[in-house]
């Protein structure tokens, strides 16, 4: 039965609309930046080694001797790039690891994955119970992939970017960015089963790393409905009663009528929310907008908690501490944009075609941690902050807590250090008021 969004009575509770609610570090596991695994015996040479070509130019080979550090190229697989999460129960979340190296045309050793990851937040570690490469080895993908000429074809990050997931039946269900499509994989296999366009208003949604298209990326001239590059699907929520999938775009549609990115009405620029049919992976047609605070800020993570109220990571594209900016025209040993916007926001869906409401947030930047327990980022004052460029990993875990944990994009994030790449940080948030946000009284 279809969620009814439109019917739900839910009421605002004491807190006025959009407030700052607090938020208490009660937990940190941490993974090393320099996490790698093997790939499968079956897998192609050129995917034993990888970060190959994540030198400047990004097309040029990187030659030398692998190694096991922080300087590509690097023998095997990183463990990073943690983009989509999904609770299992029992301390247990599956994970999924994005495109790679952070582009489609450096990212063609880097193998997609999911991950089935235990935090043990008394001893600081994160468990890697299980890695599953992705592959399609049935032709699936109606494009050439970049390992075509393999029996397996394993997946690579210049062919897809998968971002949000959610668990539908015995099946993985994935947004991507590059199409923006939506895969479905077997859980547990790894094997692609169905690879889905984008639809919204009867025309298909194309972001210029499609692979039907051939052309360089124009900026704002793109077709109607268009999306910008690497903006596909960010966050995948599945509705509280797993009927249906809502997509939440990391950036806005083009909009040829207004020749203008997709905005509300009072000028913010807003992200589409897309509704399909989690049986039969058609679009409904109903859609919703997200407003941004800031332009050019993106989401990193969406989950639904019930038939109306949701969870959104927005940021800006800052990373490190707001004391670490560079002055004076100092351009080294400081922080050239440092983070200065990680909210999570509750939301509420009203009726399609409308912007979503915005109850209340939690400020990432400014959490509490009286007790000192964080095992990096710890703070004299008692406070704690996550002050990375891509945060993009949140769930509930029960009635009062979340769990967040950032993407690393190793090697290259440095929001603890200036100069180290960032480890995976797993946190455990206390967060109770904030979860009751819009429940009735």
């Amino acid at each position: 039965m279809r969620p009814m969004f439109l019917t739900a009575l839910v009421l605002l509770t004491a807190p006025a609309l959009g407030q700052e609610m607090p938020a208490t570090l009660r937990g940190q596991a941490v993974m090393p930046a320099a996490t790698f695994t093997a790939p499968p015996a079956d897998a192609p040479p050129s995917l034993q080694v990888s970060g190959k070509y994540t030198a400047q130019a990004s097309v040029e080979r990187i030659e030398g001797t692998p190694g096991e550090g922080t300087t590509a190229p690097f023998q095997g697989q990183p463990l990073q790039g943690f983009s989509g999460i999904v609770p299992l129960g029992e301390g247990r979340f599956l994970v999924t690891s994005d495109n790679g190296f952070g582009a489609k045309n450096n990212s063609a050793d880097a193998m997609l994955a999911v991950h089935e990851i235990r935090p043990d937040f008394a001893a600081g570690t994160v468990d890697v119970e299980r890695t599953m490469f992705l592959r399609d080895p049935d032709g699936v993908a109606r494009f050439p992939i970049v390992t075509e000429a393999s029996a397996e074809r394993y997946l690579t990050g210049a062919d897809f970017d998968i971002e949000g997931v959610q668990v539908v039946g015995d099946s993985l269900v994935l947004g991507d960015e590059f199409g923006p499509f939506i895969l479905v994989v077997d859980r547990a296999t790894g094997i692609l089963r169905e690879v889905h366009g984008t639809v919204r208003d009867g025309l298909d949604i194309r972001s210029p790393d499609h692979p039907a298209l051939r052309l360089p990326d124009p900026g704002g001239a793109l077709p109607a409905y268009g999306a910008k590059r690497s903006r596909g699907y960010e966050g995948l929520a599945l509705s509280s009663d797993g009927t249906h999938l809502l997509g939440l775009l990391e950036g806005p549609l083009w909009n040829a009528e207004t020749g203008d990115w997709q905005r509300t009405e009072d000028g913010r620029e807003a992200l589409a929310i897309l509704e399909m049919d989690a049986a039969t992976r058609s679009w409904t047609g109903r859609h919703w907008l997200y407003p941004v605070e800031g332009p050019g800020h993106a989401i990193g993570d969406f989950q639904m908690l019930d038939a109306t109220r949701g969870i959104v990571i927005e940021r800006d594209n800052g990373q490190g501490d707001a004391e670490l900016a560079c002055k004076d025209g100092a351009t080294t040993g400081c922080q050239k944009a440092p983070a200065l916007f990680k909210r999570i926001y509750m939301i509420r869906l009203g009726a399609p075609g409308t912007p979503v409401e915005k109850l209340g947030h939690i400020d990432l930047l400014n959490m509490r941690d009286p007790d000192g327990i964080a095992r990096l980022g710890r703070r004299d004052d008692g406070t704690f902050r996550f002050p990375f460029v891509t945060i993009e990993n949140v769930a509930r875990v029960d009635d009062t807590h979340l769990i967040v944990i950032n993407d690393n994009n190793f090697p290259f994030s440095t929001g603890r250090d200036l100069t180290a790449p960032d480890a995976t940080e797993v946190i455990l948030v206390e967060a109770g008021e904030f979860l009751r946000l819009g429940l009735a009284p």
